[in-house]
């Protein structure tokens, strides 16, 4: 059934030579729209050598039946005791995305290329890390299910929700990543006493280190370091904040990077906790929270990106308290995305009696709005700042505060934006996450701004690969 079965032969000839220790075999693959077709395979270990110690990598390439003009579908195989750790070349099932099988292309590419290939990138962040002896018994339960998927039996809908962690928490959060960023929302959320339990996935390689271990150290009630995906079972909020810090040159390579990272992420925290709400605070917002839309299958109210909400309090605040003006404070907003082309905008502005009286209201509304504006670009935003922002939208949708915040959400069909992007809108938020978009008051200028910022970012859009 192989198209070109004798440059097939030839290849895996070639593979056999270089790596004696794989294994051979004919098996039933299924693909993700159901269909299955009996595929060449092999399986063994590849050397990998980091931090000075030699590591054998289980994996397992399956070879499709146009090989070489197609790449291979490529897993990990991990052992009861190994933890996959999720990084921009390995998602939460083992599946390994490379440059290489992104980029192949026959006579060029060949199945030892591919494995040397493999070989570097897990030489510099090693895909399996060793469980402790408790994680070890976790994950022997869940290795049989990880074996089909890797084996193409079944995908992530088909386990059994008996598989989840549920340790009786009704108010769980889930923050992932265990950079300074995640470190400052888990401490900001904690204190905010909104959860039953806040639960940190450190998807960094080797032992908790730096902030983490900090953490373990002195003990912060309710919080629970984990690199097991299944800790965030049943979690009512999952906060993403990983950033990838891969060596890209481009600004399109950064965020294709992030894209490469999510992409092993957001289908296993959304299976885990399918009624959860996504909020995202990785860079830039905009697009990422575009991403997780479109990767966990999940409703648009219940995929939500931080987007403006620190800006917008920030403006608040200096409206208020430092130019004095609370009656305009009371309905202002930062909108629009993050950086240097958000706009101030206005909600349930009264009217003025006659057009002359709505000019000069307007325009000394807007006088100070740029003085504000002005005082704002002198704030950055630090980690424990957008922590501490992150806090106050995981009160609103855990207590169902109803209140509104300046958060990335869709934005198609406001402001004749017609394309599938997230710009920060005035949101009200509750446990269900985006319960109504705020109407703005109309405002030519505004909107100009709010349809640019669309057009670029969704022309940044179709560049990414998902």
């Amino acid at each position: 059934q192989y198209k070109f079965r004798d440059l097939t032969i030839e290849e895996l000839k070639d593979v056999s030579k270089t790596y004696p220790n794989f294994t051979f075999s004919m098996n039933t693959y299924t693909f993700k729209d159901g269909s299955q077709k009996d595929l060449l395979n092999f399986s063994g270990t590849v050397p990998v050598k980091y931090a000075g110690n030699s590591y054998n990598i289980p994996v397992r390439l399956w070879i499709l039946d146009s090989h070489p003009f197609a790449p291979p579908i490529c897993f990990l195989k991990p052992t009861a005791n190994m933890g996959i750790a999720v990084g921009k070349h390995v998602d939460a099932r083992g599946r390994i995305y490379l440059p290489y099988l992104q980029n192949w292309s026959h006579p060029k590419s060949t199945l030892t290329g591919l494995i040397k290939e493999m070989i570097a990138k897990f030489e510099e962040e090693l895909p399996l890390y060793s469980l402790s002896s408790s994680d070890a018994a976790r994950q022997s339960e869940l290795l049989s299910y990880i074996a089909k998927i890797t084996e193409g039996e079944t995908d992530m809908k088909s386990w059994s929700k008996t598989g989840s962690r549920n340790e009786g928490c009704f108010n769980k959060i889930t923050v992932v990543g265990a950079g300074d960023l995640g470190i400052a929302c888990v401490l900001a959320v904690a204190a905010k006493d909104v959860a039953d339990k806040v639960v940190l996935l450190d998807l960094s390689e080797g032992a908790a280190k730096g902030g983490t271990m900090d953490l373990e150290i002195f003990a912060v009630p309710n919080v629970e370091i984990s690199k097991d995906f299944s800790a965030s079972a049943d979690s009512k909020v999952v906060v993403l904040t990983v950033n990838s810090l891969g060596n890209a040159q481009t600004y399109l390579d950064v965020i294709q990077s992030n894209v490469d990272l999510f992409r092993g992420i957001i289908p296993a925290v959304s299976h885990y906790s399918q009624n959860a709400v996504l909020l995202v605070a990785s860079h830039p917002v905009e697009v990422m929270t575009f991403v997780s839309w479109k990767l966990s299958s999940f409703p648009k109210s219940r995929v939500i990106g931080v987007g403006a909400n620190l800006d917008s309090e920030r403006f608040r605040y200096i409206l208020t308290n430092l130019l004095k003006a609370e009656v305009l404070a009371k309905d202002a907003w930062v909108i629009g995305e993050q950086g240097e082309d958000k706009v101030p905008s206005w909600t349930n502005c009264n009217v003025a009696a006659n057009q002359t009286e709505a000019m000069a209201a307007r325009n000394s509304r807007e006088k100070v709005a740029n003085r504000a504006m002005e005082v704002l670009k002198g704030k950055g935003q630090r980690s424990w700042s957008v922590g501490l922002s992150v806090a106050d939208l995981v009160d609103s949708i855990m207590k169902d505060k109803r209140k509104v915040h300046s958060v990335s959400t869709l934005a198609k069909g406001c402001c004749n934006i017609n394309s599938e992007v997230f710009l920060s809108l005035p949101c009200i938020l509750g446990t269900s996450g985006v319960i109504e978009v705020v109407r703005l008051e109309e405002d030519p200028l505004v909107q100009e701004k709010l349809q640019g910022s669309a057009a670029s970012i969704h022309d940044l859009q179709q560049q990414l690969k998902l």
